[in-house]
């Protein structure tokens, strides 16, 4: 079954163009080492919420706009092996590309599909 790698980011809507470089960057090594599928969005309607939202779970700024992207990988085991390469690939090293956002405000986890 399916498993997927989520993630959410406030990108500065300035850096549009740089976050999509990074991301078909980042999508040739994931492809590489077998995901199936790769997608990026860029926020259209996020609306900002009183108790949760997207703009507040990344602490986004008025000059930022919330990112969402996934990678579809075969199988969880198909994730586990690829990561623990992807993780050694030089290509992947801090300082071998700087993310056009703040890292640190990024939330990202594995999902298995229910149906």
């Amino acid at each position: 079954m399916s498993y997927y790698d989520i993630m959410v980011a406030a990108v500065p809507t300035a850096n549009r163009d740089a976050y999509l470089e990074h991301a078909a960057e980042m999508g040739a090594v994931f492809r590489e080492y077998g995901a199936d599928q790769l997608v990026d969005c860029w926020g259209d309607e996020v609306p900002g919420g009183e108790v949760t939202s997207f703009p507040m779970a990344v602490q986004c700024k008025d000059d930022e706009t919330v990112a969402v992207g996934w990678i579809r990988w075969p199988s969880k085991q198909a994730h586990d092996t690829a990561w623990e390469k992807i993780m050694k690939d030089p290509r992947m090293a801090p300082d071998a590309g700087k993310m056009p956002f703040d890292g640190k405000r990024m939330i990202f986890g594995g999902f298995n599909l229910l149906r």
